[in-house]
C-alpha cells in the first residue's frame, strides 16, 4: 500500500532467463499460488516482489486475526507473512525480493531490474498478484498545505511496526472501512491517541458493531464530515473539516488517510493487456485469465479489497487454472473480449470476472460485485433482458455481493441494480 520504490540503476545488456511460471507479487495470493503450482508439478516457479522482504501487506499488520483458514490457528500479520514465505520456499518456489518488474510483454515475458541488473524472464505463464494501495490525499482532493504527517494506513503500519518510528501522537483518521479500524488498533498499541475518526458518509462503511469501537475508546466518530484542508508547515498542525453543522477546526498533528483502495495496476497502462474499467485492474474471465491468455491474475488486484485469507484461497484456485492452461485443458477464451464483456447498469462500481467464457472448473466461480454508493433495490443478472438470478437488498459500498456466473454463448449479459425494484429491462 506504499508507493513503488524507484528501480535501482542498471547498466549493460539485460540477462535473459526462462521459467515455467513467473508470479509478480509475494503477498498471500502470489505465495499460495506458488505453493499450489509446485505441488501440482510445475518445475520452475519464480516469485518477484519489489519490497526488500516478501510477505505482502500482512507484514505491516501486527495484530490478529490471520491464518485460521490457512494454518489452523490465529496469528498476527507478520507471523502469518513469515509462514506464507516459508511454505513457498519449502515447496521449492524461488522468491526474489527487492526486484522491480518494469514491463509486461507478450510471449509471455516480464522485464525486471534489481541490484543484479536488468533481466528478461520468459515464461509459459505469468500470474499478476500485486494487490492494492490506498488512495492518496490528492486523489481525495484534500486541499491545504503539504506538511509531514499525512500517511496511509499501510505507511503508518510500516513506520511503527517495521521501522519503530512514531510519526505523530494526536492524528485524525479519515475513513471507516475495516482498514481504518486496523489503523485505530495500531495507534492504540503504540500510545497514539487519535483525536477523531472522520467518515464522509452517513454511517461507517465497516459493519456494525465496528462503530462502537471508537466511542468505547473515547474517540469521536464524525459522520457526514469531510476534510477540507490540512494546516501546517513542516508538520501537520490542524485540520479544517466540514461537518453537518458547518466548518470546524481540529487540533491534530497528523492525518491517516485510510482505505479508498485501488488495484496496484501500474504495470497495465504500458502493456498490451486490457484493463477493467470498473476496478482499474486487469480484465479477467472466470479462470483468472487476462486478454492475453498466457497472463493470469488473482487477489486484490482484481477486487479492492478482500481479506488476506480470501486472496490466499483465490491464489490457490487461479494456480490450478494456470496448470490446466499449461496442459491445454482450459476452455478456450472468448474470441471477442469486447463482445463477451458483462455490462453494468445502476450504481455498481464493478463486477469481476468481467469477461464471459465457458466456465468449466472456474477459479472465480461466481460474480463478485461492489456498489459505488449506498442504495436499496434489486440486483439482477440478465441475459438478453431476462433475469436469470437476483435479489432485493440494501447494499453499501465495500461489501461484497454475489451472483452466479452467467452462461456463455447465450446472448448479451448485464448486471443491473434497479433502485426502484422494478423491471427496467
Amino acid at each position: 500500500m506504499t508507493d513503488a520504490p524507484r528501480p535501482p540503476a542498471a547498466s549493460g545488456p539485460a540477462v535473459v532467463e526462462t521459467a515455467d511460471v513467473v508470479i509478480v507479487g509475494a503477498g498471500p495470493a502470489g505465495l499460495s499460488a506458488a505453493v499450489t503450482l509446485r505441488r501440482m508439478g510445475v518445475e520452475r516457479v519464480v516469485v518477484l516482489d519489489r519490497e526488500a522482504t516478501p510477505g505482502g501487506i500482512p507484514r505491516h499488520c501486527a495484530h490478529p486475526p490471520y491464518g485460521l483458514r490457512e494454518f489452523g490457528w490465529i496469528m498476527t500479520g507478520p507471523t502469518y507473512a513469515r509462514r506464507l514465505v516459508a511454505a513457498a520456499r519449502a515447496a521449492g518456489a524461488e522468491i526474489r525480493a527487492a526486484t522491480t518488474v518494469t514491463a509486461l510483454r507478450p510471449g509471455p515475458a516480464v522485464e525486471v531490474t534489481s541490484d543484479a541488473g536488468r533481466a528478461t524472464i520468459r515464461a509459459r505463464a505469468v500470474l499478476l498478484a500485486t494487490g492494492v494501495r490506498e488512495s492518496t490525499r490528492a486523489q481525495r482532493l484534500i486541499g491545504g498545505t503539504r506538511p509531514g504527517g499525512v500517511l496511509s494506513t499501510g505507511a503508518l503500519q510500516g513506520m511503527v511496526h517495521l521501522a519503530g518510528v512514531l510519526p505523530f501522537r494526536r492524528p485524525a483518521i479519515l475513513g471507516s472501512e475495516m482498514v481504518a479500524f486496523s489503523a485505530l488498533m495500531t495507534c492504540r498499541a503504540h500510545d497514539i491517541r487519535p483525536v477523531a475518526m472522520i467518515e464522509p458518509g452517513a454511517r461507517t462503511v465497516a459493519r456494525w458493531p465496528a462503530a462502537l469501537l471508537p466511542r468505547a475508546l473515547g474517540i469521536p466518530l464524525m459522520l457526514n464530515t469531510t476534510v477540507a484542508a490540512i494546516e501546517g508547515g513542516a508538520r501537520v498542525e490542524g485540520l479544517c473539516v466540514q461537518t453537518p453543522r458547518g466548518p470546524r477546526r481540529l487540533a491534530a498533528d497528523g492525518l491517516i488517510v485510510s482505505g479508498g483502495f485501488r488495484p496496484e495496476g501500474a504495470l497495465l497502462p504500458g502493456s498490451h493487456l486490457t484493463r477493467d474499467p470498473g476496478t482499474g485492474g486487469p480484465e479477467v474471465d472466470p479462470h483468472g485469465r487476462l486478454s492475453d491468455p498466457a497472463f493470469f491474475a488473482a487477489g486484490n488486484l482484481l477486487h479492492p479489497v478482500e481479506t488476506a485469507g480470501w486472496c490466499w484461497n483465490e491464489g490457490r484456485r487461479v494456480a490450478r487454472s494456470i496448470v490446466l492452461g499449461l496442459r491445454g485443458a482450459l476452455p478456450l477464451p472468448a474470441p471477442d473480449p469486447a463482445g463477451g464483456r458483462i455490462a453494468l447498469r445502476g450504481p455498481l462500481a464493478y463486477v469481476t470476472p468481467r469477461r464471459i467464457c465457458a466456465p468449466g472448473d472456474a477459479a472465480l466461480d461466481r460474480l463478485i460485485l461492489r456498489m459505488a454508493r449506498p442504495a436499496r433495490g434489486r440486483l439482477s443478472l440478465r441475459v438478453d433482458g431476462h433475469e436469470i438470478a437476483g435479489s432485493t437488498l440494501d447494499a453499501r459500498p465495500e461489501r461484497r455481493l454475489f451472483l452466479p456466473l452467467p452462461p456463455a454463448g447465450h446472448g448479451a449479459v448485464e448486471v443491473v441494480f434497479d433502485e426502484d425494484g422494478g423491471d427496467t429491462g
